[in-house]
This record gives C-alpha cells, sequence and structure tokens, in this order.
C-alpha cells in the first residue's frame, strides 16, 4: 500500500496499473513501450503473461525482460509518477538469483570480442573476388 497526495488530499492506494508500476519504476522509458512489453508477454506474474490494465499490488513477484536483462523482482511499494532513479528503485527488490544471472549476462557480453561490422560497401577487387567464388558470369 502507498499513499498518495492529490490538492490536500491523501489517498490510500491498493494497486496500480501494470503499465503505469512499469514506467514509474524505470523498467522502460515510456508507458507505450511497458504496454507493449506486456502485450508481447515479457512481463509475467508465476509464468503467466499479464496485460497492461492488470492491477499489479505489494508483494507480488514479476518477471520482467527489457533491453537490460531478465529481472525477477517483488514489488514493494506502489506509484504512478515517475521520479527519480533513486526513488523508483524502492519500488521494488530484485531477487538475488536473478541479480547473479544479470552480471553473469554483462560479463560475457564484455568477454565477447568486438567485430566491426561497418566495413561498407564492397571494393570493385571485393566484388570480383565474391563473382569468382560464386561461380557466376
Amino acid at each position: 500500500m502507498d499513499l498518495r497526495s492529490t490538492n490536500g488530499k491523501i489517498k490510500l492506494m491498493t494497486s496500480v496499473r501494470m503499465d503505469k508500476w512499469l514506467w514509474a519504476a524505470r523498467f522502460f522509458k515510456t508507458r507505450a513501450l511497458a504496454a507493449r512489453a506486456c502485450d508481447l508477454g515479457r512481463v509475467r506474474i508465476d509464468n503467466r503473461p499479464v496485460k497492461p490494465a492488470r492491477d499489479v499490488r505489494t508483494g507480488e513477484f514479476l518477471q520482467i525482460t527489457n533491453d537490460s536483462g531478465d529481472f525477477e523482482v517483488e514489488v514493494l511499494l506502489l506509484s504512478e509518477v515517475r521520479g527519480p532513479a533513486v526513488v523508483a528503485q524502492t519500488l521494488y527488490r530484485e531477487t538475488e538469483a536473478s541479480r547473479k544471472r544479470r552480471q553473469k549476462a554483462a560479463e560475457e557480453r564484455k568477454a565477447m570480442p568486438y567485430v566491426d561490422t561497418s566495413a561498407g560497401r564492397p571494393s570493385k577487387r571485393d566484388r570480383r573476388h565474391i563473382v569468382q567464388f560464386r561461380g557466376t558470369r
């Protein structure tokens, strides 16, 4: 549960839309991206995909897949507003297994050799070699 103040009135929050919470917790840059991730099945509760309008409650465990990796988090607090990253990190707690998996994946990415794919168009000499290799002409 969380308290929210609007116009001097305090409102007790017991649930928030999934896409709003994912956006407020800074897993996605926009609500539209959060909703799209839900539609694509990248957000799950108990290994079942959830819809963007589903209410998220404190104590639930979410599996979230985004560009940064795969997260398993427990919802600690609710919020409908996007704040600073420090505040957003207080909304959830990532499981230790999830953190270790993401760190391992990051180390593997760093260990991979860099391949320069920006060689551009083949030169006339390169094209001749390609034609010769293919056996065309």
